[in-house]
């Protein structure tokens, strides 16, 4: 189980989910309460393991500002909010690339109630070629109007289960949007996804993180994905 503790402001807040055993941190670049500036994040990136994940959220942003983020803040991963066209993924993963050998790109697909037209959006994503013999990435948040994540709402995740567990083999699923850790094992159990990630349902205001909810978190969800695999093996 992949997990992500996303809209990470301080270096304390960080080191909290790391070493509560998060793979992840994300740090958001766009319009938010948890807007950080590149500087900041590369005085928290520098200070953390290399094998923890550090990805930035970037909504509508043209590539010479992603990569330009990725270099200056020592980014390992990028989360893009938007939709880019197959030639522009390309060309984005080939200059991030040359800054960051493994870097992590995650397509977020926004889940608005209909779930015919999600199924088809994550068909799409699965037909694209795999690169570097890894399934493409992708997040699944909660569009409510023109927000296309980071709403703290919960989707509909019966009615996204089928998608999920029909593109297991050939995507990573991250789950998003509502989550935390009063409902993270319900959400592993119905959709099994590839991954979790939280920001809001751990937090105590915006931009500051709950730590002892941060830890609970990741306990649960390493709990209920071991619990998943255990069933599954029965």
């Amino acid at each position: 189980m992949w997990i992500k503790i996303c809209g990470i402001t301080s270096l304390e807040d960080a080191k909290v989910a790391v070493d509560a055993g998060a793979d992840a941190v994300g740090f958001v670049f766009a319009a938010s309460p948890r807007r950080v500036t590149t500087e900041i994040v590369r005085e928290i990136t520098r200070a953390l393991p290399s094998n923890v994940e550090k990805i930035g959220v970037f909504v509508d942003s043209p590539a010479d500002e992603i990569v330009s983020a990725v270099e200056a803040a020592g980014l390992t991963g990028v989360q893009l909010h938007r939709e880019y066209s197959d030639s522009d993924v390309s060309n984005l993963r080939q200059r991030l690339r040359k800054l960051t050998a493994s870097l992590r790109m995650v397509h977020v697909v926004p889940y608005d109630g209909d779930s015919a037209n999600f199924a088809r959006r994550l068909q799409s994503l699965a037909a694209q070629p795999i690169t570097d013999d890894d399934p493409t990435v992708v997040l699944v948040d909660t569009r409510v109007g023109d927000r296309v994540g980071g709403t703290g709402i919960p989707f509909d995740w019966g009615a996204a289960q089928d998608a999920f567990h029909r593109h297991a083999a050939n995507l990573h699923l991250i789950a998003a949007g509502g989550l935390h850790p009063d409902n993270v094992r319900q959400a592993i159990h119905t959709m099994q996804p590839w991954g979790v990630d939280v920001c809001s349902g751990v937090e105590s205001v915006p931009g500051k993180k709950d730590h002892p909810r941060v830890k609970q978190f990741i306990r649960v969800s390493r709990a209920a994905a071991v619990e998943f695999a255990d069933a599954a093996q029965r």
